[in-house]
């Protein structure tokens, strides 16, 4: 049997300004720290002689492949990225990059912002708007119920709050 595995279906391009500034902060320690060090390690290592026994050099080429390819997706990815800056003029409703606060059927509260598929990061409350939470909120407005197929089933959700500026979470 192959390799072969299906195209993964595209994620969005959207980008909040913080999340843009992280993907250019790698891309730059990438590219101009972190690539050129390994590159003076390889060459010191190739210095030493036979390179087939020198697991320097071998870890340090995979190294360097492993970087420039991390590097030519962050450049690909951040030319298509749009960054949406502007806040919307319905404060009330679900779009992308609002801070939504939800209940769930225990009285439960949790707190998510919707962000783009490059930065999500579920233990701070960011979601991307790929996830099925994110896009059975968009659009909704306060006050609202959602449904989101999870785990353990079908868990329903109120929406308490929506914002576009940080939760104090206290």
């Amino acid at each position: 049997m192959g390799r072969y595995r299906l195209p993964r279906k595209p994620s969005s391009k959207y980008i909040t300004p913080q999340g843009k500034e992280k993907m250019e902060e790698e891309l730059d320690f990438l590219w101009k720290k972190k690539r050129p060090a390994v590159t003076r390690s390889v060459s010191e290592a190739a210095a030493q002689g036979d390179r087939s026994e020198n697991a320097e050099y071998i870890y340090g080429k995979k190294q360097l492949r492993e970087i420039d390819s991390r590097v030519r997706f962050l450049s690909k990815r951040l030319d298509d990225m749009v960054v949406v800056e502007r806040i919307p003029d319905d404060h009330k409703k679900v779009y992308f990059g609002a801070w939504v606060e939800l209940e769930d059927e225990d009285g439960e509260k949790r707190q998510y912002r919707i962000v783009g598929p490059d930065e999500f990061d579920v233990k701070k409350g960011l979601i991307s708007m790929d996830s099925p939470l994110a896009k059975a909120l968009l659009n909704k407005r306060e006050g609202d119920d959602i449904e989101v197929q999870g785990p353990k089933g079908i868990m329903e959700h109120y929406i308490n709050k929506v914002q576009y500026t940080a939760f104090v979470i206290s």
